[in-house]
């Protein structure tokens, strides 16, 4: 499913958001299984949402698509329910918030994964696939689209990336974002000087 899925939410990013919710599941009392589970299926409706440049919800798709994978692989109801809503809702700008622990947690690793040195070469590779400028410091996000040349790595920080530490769900979440955090508006305030031919 992740075979023609863009790099920037290919199975590298399912790997890395598995091992920060087994990291943090432990530490939060999470159902592992769950977790999981839910970290493996989070994205397996990014493909199909990113080919129509957003129309649908990537969640509520993927959770569509997790239902019908866990019942054909013969997982119990419990199981299947608390899987299928952390997927519907790990999204950052969905309306259906997290309820559970490990929905918590799998929203959390997953917005990580958005943060840091990881995050920042994310956001890069996200604006490269849509077409987009390397940069501009004057962007205005309220006079540009997304899915489009405008939508630079620097926008999508203005826009999501710097305000996601005040959006985490638990405590281990928010510990690690704020050094990731901290690094990544260095790293944009160092960019913008650059450009402009400060250093």
């Amino acid at each position: 499913m992740f075979a023609d899925a863009r790099g920037s939410h290919g199975w590298d990013h399912v790997t890395r958001v598995l091992k920060l919710c087994e990291h943090i599941g432990r530490l939060e009392g999470c159902d592992m299984t769950t977790l999981r589970l839910a970290a493996i299926l989070h994205d397996v409706g990014r493909h199909e949402s990113d080919s129509i440049n957003g129309e649908r919800c990537h969640a509520e798709l993927g959770a569509e698509l997790a239902e019908e994978i866990l019942r054909e692989e013969g997982s119990d109801e419990k199981t299947l329910g608390e899987v299928i809503h952390c997927v519907a809702t790990h999204r950052f700008r969905g309306d259906n918030p997290p309820e559970s622990v490990e929905a918590k947690v799998l929203f959390d690793a997953d917005k990580l994964d958005s943060l840091g040195a990881v995050g920042i070469g994310r956001a890069f590779q996200f604006a490269g696939e849509v077409g987009a400028m390397l940069h501009d410091p004057d962007v205005d996000p309220e006079k540009t689209e997304p899915y489009g040349p405008d939508d630079t790595a620097y926008r999508e920080y203005l826009v999501k990336l710097r305000h996601i530490r005040e959006r985490m769900l638990t405590k281990t979440g928010r510990e690690m974002a704020e050094s990731r955090s901290e690094f990544m508006k260095e790293f944009f305030e160092r960019l913008n000087r650059e450009t402009l031919g400060d250093i």
